[in-house]
C-alpha cells in the first residue's frame, strides 16, 4: 500500500503511525511512504489563500496522485482538509483515535503566561497562521500584537528561540514573536511537548473542526484498500469528524474564516459545540446541542443552523477575501 503525506517531521510521524498500526492489523501488507513536498510547503512565506487555502496548500497534490492511482491512500491532518467542497471519487477510509484536540501556548525564554495575562498583551507579538486562533488570541489578550507566522511545528518553534523574523509575501517582515499558538498534538508529535506553557481549555479557544484527528483518504470504488483502513478505524473520531466537518459543509466556511468547532461522546450521546468569530475576536456566535452519537450529522446540521439563526453568515461573508 502506497501512501502519501507530506515531509514536515509531523506529517512523517502520523503517517508512521498509520503504517505501524496497519502492519499489525495486517501483517501480510507492506506499507510505503510516498513524500510530498506541497505547495504550502514550498512556500513558508506567503499566505495560503493563493494557494487555494489549506486544501490547495497541503492537500491537493496528493489527492490527486490517489486520484490518478499513483497512490492508495494519502494522509491529511482533518483540519487541513476542506469542509465546504467535495472531492469526488475520494472517501475517508479510516480515521485514527483523537490526540488532544487542543491549542497550546509556547513562549520564548524571558516570558511568561502571566506576563501576557496582567499585560493582556501589550507590548507582546504572538505568532500564528491560522484566522481562528488570531481572532481567539485577540479576545484573551485584547491589547497583544498578532503576526502572521508560517511554518511545520518545529520549525516555528526554533524561529521563536532564535528570535527570527518571519518574511511576509509582499515583501518586508514582522517579529520576532515572543509567543507562539500551536495545536497540542502537533507539539507532542515533534517531541516538543515539554515547550507547552499553557494549555487552552476548549471553553477558553475551541478547536478547529477535526483538529487531533488524522485522517486516510482514499479512492470510493478501491474496495481493497478501504477493507484495509477499516481495520485501523477509530468510530468515535469518525464520528466526531463527522459531525464537525458538517457544521464546516453547512456553514460554508472558506479558509479565512474563524469557525471552531468540537464534539465528544457519552454513552450513546455526542455533544457538539460550534462558534463563529470575527476577524478581530470582537463578536462571538457559538452554539451547543446534544443528540445520538450515531447521527453526527444530524447534530452538526442543527448546531450550523443555530449559528446562522444568531448571525452567522454575515461575519462569515465579511471574512471572505
Amino acid at each position: 500500500m502506497r501512501i502519501g503525506t507530506r515531509k514536515s517531521t509531523m506529517a512523517l510521524a502520523q503517517t508512521g503511525e498509520i503504517a505501524r498500526q496497519l502492519e499489525a492489523a495486517a501483517p501480510d501488507l507492506n506499507v510505503e511512504i510516498v513524500k510530498f513536498e506541497t505547495r504550502g510547503d514550498q512556500d513558508q512565506v506567503g499566505l495560503l489563500l493563493p494557494h487555494g487555502g489549506k486544501g490547495g496548500a497541503f492537500v491537493a497534490e496528493i489527492r490527486a496522485a490517489v486520484i490518478a492511482g499513483k497512490l492508495h491512500a494519502a494522509m491529511h491532518s482533518l483540519k487541513d482538509m476542506p469542509g465546504n467542497e467535495d472531492t469526488p471519487g475520494l472517501v475517508i477510509g479510516a480515521t485514527l483515535s483523537r490526540d488532544p484536540p487542543t491549542d497550546a501556548l509556547v513562549l520564548r525564554a524571558g516570558v511568561t503566561f502571566d506576563d501576557l495575562k496582567r499585560t493582556k498583551g501589550k507590548g507582546f507579538k504572538i505568532g500564528t497562521n491560522a484566522v481562528r486562533r488570531a481572532a481567539y488570541a485577540r479576545r484573551l489578550f485584547p491589547e497583544i500584537e498578532v503576526i502572521h507566522f508560517r511554518g511545520a511545528a518545529d520549525t516555528r518553534v526554533r524561529k521563536l528561540d532564535n528570535g527570527e523574523m518571519q518574511r511576509l509575501a509582499e515583501g518586508g517582515e514582522v517579529g520576532p514573536a515572543d509567543a507562539l499558538i500551536m495545536a497540542r498534538s502537533g507539539l507532542e508529535r515533534v517531541g516538543l511537548a515539554s515547550r507547552i506553557a499553557h494549555e487552552f481549555a476548549a471553553r477558553e479557544m475551541l478547536p478547529a473542526a477535526g483538529q487531533g484527528i488524522v485522517a486516510v483518504e482514499c479512492a470510493v470504488n478501491d474496495w481493497r484498500t478501504r477493507q484495509y483502513l477499516a481495520l485501523i478505524d477509530d468510530p468515535v473520531a469518525h464520528l466526531c469528524a463527522d459531525a464537525e466537518r458538517e457544521v464546516l459543509w453547512v456553514l460554508n466556511g472558506h479558509c479565512n474564516s474563524p469557525i471552531a468547532g468540537f464534539s465528544t461522546i457519552d454513552g450513546r450521546e455526542m455533544s457538539l459545540t460550534a462558534s463563529v468569530l470575527d476577524l478581530e475576536g470582537d463578536q462571538l456566535l457559538e452554539a451547543t446541542r446534544t443528540g445520538p452519537a450515531d447521527k453526527p450529522r444530524e447534530l452538526g446540521r442543527a448546531v450550523a443552523f443555530d449559528l446562522l439563526a444568531k448571525g452567522a453568515a454575515a461575519i462569515i461573508e465579511r471574512s471572505r477575501p
